[in-house]
């Protein structure tokens, strides 16, 4: 199935060193303990990253991002924020990465001296992760776009769990993708609680309506570093951007849809449901993809 993470697959990922809290290790050797919070309660967050040039795009917006994570459960670092930014760069350096790269870092809460979730069960600080692969988007998803589905399953409210806090625990996503795929779709398109249209279950969505580039106001979806560049592209470029509450009927009525995320950039969107976009309208989407394009190689070339 086609969806937003297809990637070429590349066999040097096999013999990839993975950070584990500062050592390296073989990727076959690389391990964590049953005990790890992460593991057993999904007890952590992650921060997915592109390297590319041998820099990391958008860092300063990732790193701040992963710290409100960490800061709102309140995870005991080992190391600061910069020192995880140069274990990154180890990390890289050591596997000969300079572009093309997508790279995970994960914190969780640490090791448990007994399977509970208080983190008075805990022992010591916190783990820390870094899994780096060489990933390139498959070309075809902005060729042939992507097709989503609504799914009953909605986003999260910050009083049940922060829908802002990029959690290791991802199972109202992972439910939405289930979803989404049963219904033969490439990803779920999610409601909020008040049933107007947040976001998909692994990138942000957009419409095009009447000239105007559309997404929502972003209370119950992530805060997108992806998302946050169009709507700044767009700002920058006399670009009409609102963001608004909208519903699957203003969907159906828009010209054309695209969805955003930190491995793909933008991706066209063709169907939503049984309704079917003009491809004519495509070429306002691949307006934005160039600009998107020529930001980040103006910033990082």
């Amino acid at each position: 199935m086609n969806n937003t993470h297809s990637y070429i697959k590349d066999d040097r990922n096999q013999s990839i060193y993975i950070n584990i809290n500062g050592t390296l290790l073989k990727r076959n050797e690389a391990k964590i303990s049953v005990f790890d919070s992460g593991f057993l309660l999904g007890d952590g967050v992650w921060e997915g990253i592109r390297l590319y040039n041998n820099q990391l795009l958008f860092k300063e917006e990732h790193l701040k991002r992963l710290s409100y994570g960490i800061k709102k459960l309140e995870i005991d670092m080992p190391i600061t924020i910069h020192e995880l930014e140069q274990n990154i760069k180890k990390t890289t350096v050591e596997n000969n990465m300079c572009t093309d790269v997508h790279i995970r870092v994960i914190v969780t809460r640490g090791i448990k001296k007994t399977p509970y979730q208080h983190p008075s069960a805990n022992i010591g600080k916190a783990n820390i992760v870094i899994i780096p692969e060489y990933k390139t988007a498959d070309a075809t998803m902005y060729e042939i776009g992507i097709k989503l589905v609504s799914v009953s399953t909605i986003r999260s409210i910050p009083e049940i769990q922060d829908p802002k806090i990029n959690s290791l625990s991802k199972f109202n996503c992972i439910q939405a993708c289930i979803e989404a795929s049963n219904k033969g779709g490439d990803e779920g398109l999610m409601s909020d609680i008040n049933g107007y249209i947040s976001t998909c279950n692994s990138t942000n969505f957009f419409i095009i309506k009447n000239g105007n580039v559309i997404t929502s106001k972003g209370k119950y979806c992530l805060n997108g570093i992806t998302r946050g560049t169009i709507i700044n592209i767009c700002k920058e470029n006399k670009i009409p951007i609102l963001l608004e509450n909208f519903k699957i009927e203003d969907v159906y009525n828009a010209e054309a849809a695209f969805v955003t995320g930190t491995f793909a950039g933008v991706i066209p969107v063709t169907q939503i449901n049984d309704h079917q976009f003009n491809p004519k309208h495509a070429s306002i989407i691949n307006h934005l993809f160039k600009l998107y394009k020529e930001k980040i190689e103006s910033l990082y070339l």
